[in-house]
């Protein structure tokens, strides 16, 4: 009598199809309340479609792209259980890097990667994505889950995205634009947003030992709920500000900190000086500087300290630019201005100390 055998199957090594069919149905209903008029077709094909005929108003477009993950702040959102927020921190990473040079987003794709499909899962972090794009003013027209058994553990996962815009040629916003004299707008960050998570989670979690359902007086709240502070979502602010004011350039303020994202957009013979004095970071940096023993010069290249995204204003644009964002609930100040380089000077600086 001969043994019956099994043969290998994708189920057997770990992939689950029908999972994830599963959680393209569930994801479907929040991609569609992304749709723009330009999108066509709708979830499943092997593309997404945008009628590109939309840019004839335009006289020479210029096609704006940028791509971007979350970092370790996903180990937060993993550890906690909690996947309808990430999704935001994603489409803020990419989006307002496309409008700082005044590009419209128009739509985005992104890439979930997990250890194994659980569906309800990966529809929450597309719902959050979702959220993300409306709150952003583009489409979400495609993406792609992956499933890596004996790569990933049954509940790692990570996301990516990429996304594209549009801007007029004679509308390109940037260092060629800035002049002497200029302003600069800082608006507020809605706490850490999505960089210095290895820094912050070292510090907090390993050194400090702190646990994320913790209740932290300072912060009015746990540190788990802090962390995972969905990042503000700039662009259609940043959008509205070009339509009220002149705006010379914005800078994003992500990995690498205020003073060296600031200096992206300064021209070789111009420096930006930034006063601390006008604002105080949120509870959580001090929190993380005196936890970790951190300098504050480390502190300052790592997080955003409570500034996510900066705009260079002519100094007669600064009222207008200033009651706009605030008519839109952007919480922004002149925090800095445009003067020659000395010597010895680099493109960005901050001085003084922060407000108590």
């Amino acid at each position: 009598m001969t043994e019956k055998t099994t043969g290998a199957s994708y189920a057997a090594a770990g992939v689950d199809i029908e999972a994830g069919d599963r959680a393209v149905e569930l994801m479907k209903e929040w991609v569609k309340k992304t749709q723009r008029p330009e999108v066509l077709g709708g979830l499943g094909g092997f593309a997404g479609l945008f009628d590109a005929s939309a840019l004839k108003r335009y006289e020479r477009p210029l096609l704006a792209s940028a791509t971007d993950g979350v970092g370790t702040k996903v180990d937060i959102a993993r550890r906690l259980g909690v996947y309808d927020t990430i999704g935001h921190d994603l489409v803020a990473m990419v989006m307002d890097d496309i409008v700082v040079c005044g590009a419209e987003p128009l739509f985005m794709t992104d890439y979930i990667c997990v250890g194994k499909v659980h569906p309800e899962r990966v529809a929450a972090i597309v719902k959050g994505i979702a959220e993300g794009c409306v709150l952003a003013g583009c489409a979400l027209v495609g993406g792609e889950t992956a499933e890596h058994p004996g790569l990933l553990g049954p509940d790692d996962f990570d996301v990516a995205g990429a996304g594209t815009g549009v801007v007029e040629y004679d509308r390109l916003l940037g260092a060629d634009r800035i002049r002497k004299g200029d302003a600069v707008i800082a608006m507020a960050s809605s706490g850490l947003h999505s960089n210095g998570y290895s820094l912050v989670r070292h510090v907090l979690l390993d050194r400090a030992g702190m646990a994320l359902e913790q209740e932290i007086e300072e912060l009015g709240r746990t540190l788990g709920e802090e962390l995972l502070e969905p990042t503000k979502i700039y662009s259609l602010d940043c959008l509205a500000l070009t339509r009220t004011a002149e705006v010379h350039a914005f800078s994003h303020i992500t990995g690498g900190g205020l003073a060296a994202n600031l200096a992206r957009v300064v021209p070789d013979h111009l420096h930006a000086t930034v006063d601390r004095s006008t604002w105080a970071p949120g509870a959580i940096f001090d929190l993380v500087g005196k936890a970790g023993q951190v300098e504050r010069l480390e502190l300052e290249k790592t997080l955003n300290m409570g500034v996510g995204m900066m705009a260079v204003v002519p100094a007669e644009s600064v009222d207008v630019a200033l009651t706009a964002l605030a008519d839109r609930g952007v919480d922004s100040w002149v925090a800095g201005e445009i003067v020659e380089r000395g010597e010895h000077t680099e493109g960005s600086t901050l001085t003084g100390s922060y407000a108590s």
